[in-house]
């Protein structure tokens, strides 16, 4: 009984079957693990599709075939043929063949790209694919590459880390054959379940880390590579760079899981430090968060600090910046619905998932009402003033270094958490939660320092300023920011600030609008992508719209097909989230490191800002009343 794969092909494989021939394949089995499709297509096998008119025909293009693999009677993968060109191998390297063969400069070899699958299907094929050593630097080790990424950067949207563990030792573990040829495709096959596994934790381990079931699965696959080094000891190259890559040490101590090797010097115990076994408690006080702080009832101080801030803490830097006593204030953080908590010096300010306690407020101790603001708005008016004083190109490299801190410790697979977790609280997203609360945070900072500036030539001066902050911002290719204060200043509250505009000069008048144009939406962001393009890396870009591409793929798109994974859309998210990567660094390793001033450093981290549209629209009519 044959076994229907979706499609007939006729195999020409010269000089065992001649053109025309027909091949039909039997093995159920063979047929299931892909290996038959993967060795024919890596001998050079050429797979034409079959003229014969029938219901399994579904394409008539080569690179529109389809291949459909069932399993018990249901599709278990679906691949497409894709052609990829490569170097010639010589008549001697093929065993033989017509000389004049030899001068072929390269092949044409057909390989098959997952479209969808089963998670376990596109796992094995992704491994019976994946390219060794000497194969890295070709076309088809570049793709294969590619695709491996795909895989491991959205794994998580349909299998979880436990599943990955558990079938990764599963492909490691398995006995397929036995006899002497079928040892070194059992070398192979472990050396790409090593390789897979090096490529996961270079890619991902900081997310890894703090995994217990990663943890685990490190520990039991360094005991079964240990147990096959005195077999295979081609594998302790690949244990090295699993060391060097999770942290893991040698100790000349006896392998209790191996005691007929006790007398072997070469087989050491592969184990985890302590630390890495460990889920570090410091790891949590090193993670960095945005914090507020309430001065008014609609103002507050953001600053950014370690999650494992004391309130004593936060009471120093409100005091400091706010110019007031420390011991006149207290920490009062407010939760909902409306209770009130007193915080004392020692109290921590977040919790475990990295969330505050509460909306944070300081306020006088001597305030009968607690939640009374200490300050009003004619003293932060005062305040205001200090921008003037500032340096344009200094507030931009504050600005760039505080962004370029947090999008530098980004990793590309929160964008994948983000679009598929946006309602669950995540510890994987916190880096992209910052930079996106930073983005609104700037803005907000934008409009109320300008109308929290009651003379009029000095919000025309702020107004310049802050033109020149987002051009400086531009040059040092810090987009995110670029863009959170040129839609600071489009906001309807400065913007209709007529009187106020026009005593901007001509000259900053043409540059806002040159820089304007850069933030026009129409033609799907067009003028920024082009001008983005063109700066070298590392550069930060506008992450709002980034979201926006990957919300647009995972929207139009269904995850799931029949209940195959639809991993065509898992690689056009792979391909938008991979341009973090791109941005973070130049060719050379580098990223954005620029000195600045002590003194606007400490301004621009904690910034004064109200979040109160209607507070922000009142003071833009009380500046400006309507006519």
């Amino acid at each position: 009984m044959s076994w229907d794969c979706g499609l007939r092909y006729m195999f020409s494989v010269p000089p065992v079957l001649q053109p025309g021939n027909m091949c039909i394949l039997h093995d159920k089995e063979d047929l299931s693990r892909l290996e038959m499709v993967q060795r024919l297509a890596k001998d050079g096998c050429r797979f034409l599709q079959s003229h014969s008119k029938g219901p399994e025909r579904t394409s008539e293009s080569d690179e529109g075939v389809h291949v459909c693999l069932k399993e018990r009677g249901h599709d278990a993968l679906v691949l497409q043929r894709m052609s990829s060109e490569q170097p010639a191998l010589s008549a001697s390297a093929r065993g033989g063949g017509r000389e004049e063969d030899s001068s072929t400069d390269s092949v044409v070899s057909d390989r098959y790209m997952v479209v969808s699958g089963t998670p376990e299907k596109i796992l094995e094929h992704l491994l019976n694919d994946l390219t060794l050593d000497d194969d890295q630097g070709t076309t088809q080790g570049k793709e294969s590459d590619t695709l491996l990424d795909d895989f491991l950067l959205t794994y998580p949207v349909f299998m979880s880390t436990s599943d990955l563990c558990q079938a990764l030792l599963g492909h490691y573990c398995t006995k397929r054959h036995t006899g002497k040829e079928d040892r070194k495709e059992a070398l192979e096959r472990k050396r790409k379940v090593l390789h897979m596994v090096s490529q996961w934790v270079a890619l991902c381990k900081d997310f890894l880390r703090e995994d217990e079931h990663v943890k685990l699965f490190m520990k039991t696959l360094c005991r079964y590579v240990l147990d096959d080094l005195y077999e295979h000891p081609a594998l302790e190259k690949d244990v090295r760079e699993l060391q060097r890559l999770y942290q893991l040490h040698r100790r000349h101590v006896v392998d209790e899981y191996s005691p007929q090797r006790k007398s072997k010097a070469l087989f050491h115990q592969l184990s985890l430090r302590e630390n890495g076994l460990q889920s570090r408690g410091t790891q949590r006080e090193t993670k960095e968060v945005l914090c507020h702080v309430y001065i008014t009832m609609d103002s507050y101080l953001g600053m950014r600090v370690h999650a494992g801030v004391l309130a004593l803490e936060l009471l120093q830097a409100v005091a400091e910046r706010m110019d007031v006593p420390q011991g006149e204030l207290v920490l009062v953080a407010v939760t909902y619905p409306g209770g009130r908590l007193l915080l004392q010096p020692q109290d921590r300010v977040f919790s475990d998932s990295l969330r505050p306690v509460g909306r944070l407020h300081a306020c006088r101790k001597d305030l009968g009402e607690v939640l009374n603001p200490f300050t009003d708005n004619s003293e932060l008016q005062q305040r205001t003033a200090r921008m003037l004083s500032l340096n344009t190109w200094d507030v931009a490299v504050a600005l760039t270094n505080f962004d370029w801190t947090i999008f530098d410790s980004m990793h590309e697979q929160e964008l994948i958490y983000f679009t598929f977790n946006r309602h669950a609280s995540s510890s994987h997203t916190v880096a992209l939660e910052l930079l996106l609360q930073r983005c609104n945070e700037v803005q907000l900072w934008v409009m109320t320092e300008v109308l929290l500036c009651s003379m009029q030539c000095k919000r025309v001066q702020l107004i310049k300023k802050f033109i020149k902050i987002a051009a400086h911002c531009k040059a040092q290719r810090n987009l995110h920011c670029f863009f959170a204060i040129i839609l600071g200043l489009n906001t309807a509250a400065v913007s209709r600030l007529s009187q106020t505009w026009e005593k901007i000069p001509g000259k900053f008048k043409k540059l806002f609008s040159e820089l304007e144009t850069i933030t026009d939406p129409s033609l799907n962001h067009k003028a920024y992508r082009d001008s983005f393009k063109k700066m070298k890396a590392p550069k930060i870009p506008f992450l709002p719209l980034l979201l926006k591409d990957i919300t647009f793929i995972h929207e139009g798109n269904k995850t799931f097909h029949d209940n195959l994974v639809n991993f065509e859309k898992l690689h056009m998210m792979a391909d938008t989230v991979r341009l973090i990567r791109q941005c973070q660094k130049d060719h050379m390793g580098n990223g954005i490191t620029q000195k600045s001033s002590s003194e606007v450093r400490a301004y621009i981290d904690y910034l004064h800002i109200i979040d109160n549209q209607q507070t922000l629209f009142e003071l833009s009519h009380r500046l400006e009343p309507r006519a």
